[in-house]
């Protein structure tokens, strides 16, 4: 890994690139991040930054956390991510990294936690198809219908499709377009959509796939 940020999704618009096609893309406010801690070989075992995102009081963090932030003299930080990047000589604890990492057409993987909704049907959850709303099939016509057990095994496979939890997941899209950077406001606006819900917290990457 080359560079990495944690961002806070604003929201998505649309762009227009030079020959007036509409792009859509995900606003997402990329830091500015604070290296809190460095890993080395040494004392931990591998080589990372662990960055920061996010100022919160002093009094929203627990006491081990506050000793952290007070060792390596920083304000104590929201979210803690922990980036293995490829030149650990340029990073130092206290050092700030904003938007302008990225640039214009660089690609980038986005790790997020998907909206959660809650239990969910077969239909919603899985798309599956309806049954028939006629000739027996009953009052309700979303039901999952049959498992396909019988007297062997007698029982429903684990992993089977079935209606439960939905969501709140991490997930990650790769390979997306950087469209923009405004780095005075710490922006960067990102082809397609991202998982997470406005406000929520994302991780970006530059991506493990080859770039154009």
């Amino acid at each position: 890994m080359k560079k990495g940020l944690i961002a806070k999704k604003i929201g998505m618009t649309q762009l227009f690139d030079d020959n007036g096609k509409v792009i859509p893309v995900t606003v997402v406010e990329a830091g500015p991040c604070t290296v809190v801690q460095k890993k080395t070989v040494e004392t931990d075992g591998y080589e990372a930054i662990q960055v920061g995102f996010g100022d919160v009081k002093v009094t929203r963090v627990n006491k081990p956390e506050a000793g952290h932030f007070k060792k390596a003299d920083v304000a104590p930080q929201k979210v803690l991510k922990e980036f293995r990047l490829e030149d650990m000589s340029n990073y130092n604890v206290g050092d700030t990294l904003k938007a302008d990492v990225f640039a214009v057409g660089d690609r980038v993987d986005v790790v997020g936690t998907s909206k959660g909704k809650g239990t969910a049907g077969s239909i919603k959850r899985w798309n599956f198809s309806r049954l028939k709303e006629s000739h027996g099939t009953g009052p309700v016509g979303r039901h999952a219908g049959s498992l396909g057990a019988c007297s062997d095994p007698s029982r429903v496979y684990k992993g089977k499709k079935l209606a439960g939890h939905l969501g709140s997941e991490r997930v990650t899209i790769q390979n997306l377009d950087v469209v923009k950077v405004d780095a005075e406001n710490n922006l960067i606006a990102i082809k397609g959509a991202i998982p997470g819900p406005k406000g929520g917290i994302v991780v970006l990457a530059d991506t493990v796939k080859c770039s154009k």
